[in-house]
């Protein structure tokens, strides 16, 4: 089976399992495992936008590691710094063929090679939450992953 035969049957999947269910958590987690097994890929998960823990600025937020597949990984990104805190500045799905050529990568496992990062969108078109996914080979991500990861992701806004 070829990678776009995967996601369609995989979007389908996930559109099952998360029909009706209102708890965003408890579907990030089976979104996250679903993407996880059926594609194979070395860390799947998502980052959730929060407000800073102990913050003395206010109203900051940053990302949050949320559920996810894969070895432990960083538990806070700040706004605008590594892939995930750049597609959530940017509000745009990221690709990145060579971690190492993406400037300000953060580092969590030195496995990673590759990576994609897609937002996810409210109803008012903010950013809730980014999903990561990281491969141990490089550019193991293209448009097809894009396209799909994004449809994947709108089903969010439904919640």
């Amino acid at each position: 089976m070829n990678k776009e035969e995967k996601y369609r049957l995989l979007t389908e999947q996930i559109r099952s399992l998360i029909e009706g269910e209102r708890d965003v958590v408890a579907v990030m987690a089976n979104v996250a495992a679903a993407i996880h097994e059926t594609m194979g890929f070395f860390w799947t998960g998502f980052y959730r936008v929060m407000p800073k823990g102990g913050s003395h600025e206010g109203s900051g937020q940053e990302l949050v590691l949320g559920p996810f597949q894969g070895p432990v990984a960083c538990m806070h990104i700040a706004f605008g710094r590594g892939v995930c805190g750049a597609a959530w500045q940017r509000k745009e799905t990221i690709v990145v063929p060579d971690v190492e050529q993406f400037p300000g990568h953060i580092a969590c496992s030195s496995l990673s090679r590759s990576e994609i990062v897609v937002p996810l969108f409210s109803k008012e078109g903010e950013v809730t939450a980014v999903l990561d996914i990281d491969s141990k080979e490089l550019a193991t991500f293209d448009e097809t992953d894009r396209r799909h990861l994004e449809t994947i992701c709108r089903l969010f806004e439904s919640l």
